[in-house]
C-alpha cells in the first residue's frame, strides 16, 4: 500500500488514522454544503453592514457542527510541534477535538524523546470549549484514540477568557493554536502571552478568509512593541504564523 499524506506526516497507530480520516471526512462534508457557505457569508456580510461579530442564533447554528481545522494544516500543527519540541500547548476553540489530536500526539511523543534521553519532564494540551456537548463529544473521540493521548489532555469548559486564567495553567507555553470565532483571538492571545516562551509558535486560522475580522489581532501582531514575527502561510482560508521574539533589552 503507498504511503498517505497522512501517514507520512504523523506517526501514530492505525486506529488513530482511522479515526481522524473518519472524522476530517466528517467535517469536510459539512463545510463544503452551501448552507454551511451562506452561514460564513452571512456572518460577513453582517460584519461590515452593522459590525455584528456574532449572535445567539449562531451559536445554534454551530452547536452541531465540526468546524475542524482542514487536514493539511492539522498536519502542519502537529510538524511544528514536533519539530519544536513542545511540551505545553494551548488550543483556543476544540469543538468536536479532531485538531487537539495532532498537538496532543507531538507533546506525547516529545515527552517520551526528553524521558529516552534521562529527562523529568510532562507535558499537555490545554484545550477550550464553552458548549458541553461539543465537548462530551470531544472525549469520546479522544476515548477511542486511546493510550497515545491518553492524559495528555486538559479540558477546560467554559468562558476560555476565565479558564485560561486559572493558577494551574503551564508556567510556560510553547505553543498557542487559536481556533476560535475572530473577535477571541487577540484577548485570549493577551491572556496567554505572558506564559509564552521565548520563541513559542502562535497560528491563527482562516486570517486571509475572515481578514477584516482579525484586524485588531493583525494590527497587534504586527506592532514590533509587542514582540512579534509574523507571516501567513498559503493554506486555504490563511493561516497566520507568528513566532514570540520579545526584545529583552527593552
Amino acid at each position: 500500500m503507498s504511503p498517505t499524506a497522512a501517514s507520512l506526516a504523523i506517526p501514530a497507530s492505525p486506529r488513530v488514522h482511522a479515526l481522524l480520516q473518519r472524522l476530517h471526512a466528517a467535517s469536510a462534508a459539512q463545510e463544503h454544503t452551501l448552507s454551511q457557505s451562506w452561514f460564513y457569508l452571512k456572518r460577513l456580510i453582517a460584519f461590515h453592514l452593522f459590525s455584528t461579530t456574532w449572535a445567539a442564533a449562531a451559536d445554534d447554528h454551530m452547536r452541531d457542527k465540526f468546524v475542524a481545522l482542514e487536514e493539511d494544516k492539522c498536519h502542519f500543527v502537529y510538524l511544528l510541534a514536533r519539530s519544536s519540541g513542545a511540551l505545553n500547548i494551548v488550543e483556543a476553540g476544540t469543538s468536536f477535538g479532531v485538531s487537539t489530536i495532532y498537538p496532543a500526539l507531538a507533546v506525547g511523543q516529545n515527552v517520551a524523546d526528553q524521558k529516552a534521553r534521562g529527562a523529568s519532564v510532562s507535558g499537555r494540551v490545554v484545550a477550550t470549549e464553552k458548549e458541553p456537548t461539543k465537548a462530551a463529544r470531544a472525549r469520546e473521540h479522544w476515548a477511542e484514540a486511546g493510550d497515545e493521548i491518553a492524559g495528555v489532555i486538559d479540558l477546560r469548559e467554559g468562558d476560555l477568557l476565565e479558564t485560561l486564567k486559572r493558577d494551574d495553567m503551564p508556567e510556560q507555553v510553547d505553543f498557542l493554536l487559536l481556533d476560535i470565532w475572530t473577535p477571541m483571538a487577540l484577548p485570549t492571545l493577551k491572556i496567554v502571552k505572558p506564559r509564552l516562551k521565548k520563541g513559542a509558535i502562535v497560528l491563527a486560522d482562516n486570517t486571509k478568509m475572515a481578514r477584516a475580522l482579525y484586524k485588531e489581532y493583525l494590527d497587534y501582531l504586527h506592532d514590533p512593541a509587542n514582540g512579534f514575527k509574523t507571516t501567513e502561510v498559503p493554506y486555504s482560508g490563511g493561516l497566520q504564523m507568528s513566532v514570540y521574539l520579545p526584545d529583552e533589552s527593552s
